[in-house]
């Protein structure tokens, strides 16, 4: 059974009032999720686990020998996949955060501002900027352009995180929220592209940002590395 966008949030207004109920509809068994460290929408997955204190059984794999018991129940076959204890999988990054987060929230990341502009943000994280930091990543496969017009096209999304970080500490205002978590993996994908180029940018209060979040005790934990999953042989990682 696939959980969609419209089922997750439906999931999360019915929760409202007994944010436990699902966790508890777990049986005492842990979700399974299926990761792969560097991918930034993996990321985004385990720092919203990590953040709302839930325990699951961590699956690492490799993207080039992907195990079968994944593409079973997710056959686009994209990290990150959780598989809830009642057979329910989650195969979209920001709906495994939205999950995690309404089971609990003790950094209060969904409330920290209004949610529908933080789901827009995340939106045009995704759906605008990403293609154009692939372009920039993999500029060899894009010859059409050279490496510095497939960067200033991504400045467009650069500059708005900055002007918001040029007036209060985080994306949303004084509160760290899910679009600070949900967003920087893919900031910080963009730096490593020319660190030294990105830290003498202009985007300053963006340069801090990254820093101070790729330096938090939250992605150190969710960047602990661990050896890839095999069925049967690898011991249980709760995560």
């Amino acid at each position: 059974m696939m959980l969609n966008s419209f089922e997750i949030i439906l999931l999360i207004m019915m929760q409202n009032s007994h944010p436990s109920a699902l966790l508890n509809n777990l049986n005492g068994h842990y979700p399974v999720l299926y990761s792969f460290r560097r991918c930034p929408y993996a990321m985004r997955a385990r720092l919203a686990i990590a953040a709302s204190g839930i325990k699951v059984e961590l699956r690492e794999i490799l993207l080039k020998n992907k195990p079968q018991a994944m593409l079973e129940i997710s056959p686009k076959a994209t990290v990150p996949v959780m598989q809830l204890t009642n057979g329910a999988v989650i195969d979209e990054s920001i709906e495994v955060a939205l999950w995690a987060l309404q089971q609990n929230d003790p950094l209060e990341l969904i409330s920290a501002g209004d949610n529908n502009r933080q789901l827009e943000l995340i939106a045009t994280n995704d759906f605008e900027f990403k293609p154009k930091l692939d372009q920039y990543k993999y500029a060899v496969r894009f010859p059409q352009k050279s490496i510095q017009s497939y960067r200033q096209e991504s400045e467009f999304f650069l500059q708005n995180l900055n002007d918001r970080l040029s007036i209060h500490a985080f994306l949303m205002g004084e509160q760290l929220s899910l679009a600070d978590l949900a967003i920087f993996p893919f900031i910080r994908q963009f730096a490593a592209v020319d660190r030294p180029w990105f830290e003498s940018s202009p985007y300053v209060a963006l340069v801090s940002w990254l820093k101070q979040r790729v330096e938090s005790s939250l992605f150190i934990q969710i960047m602990q590395k661990y050896k890839p999953w095999v069925a049967v042989k690898t011991p249980l990682i709760v995560f």
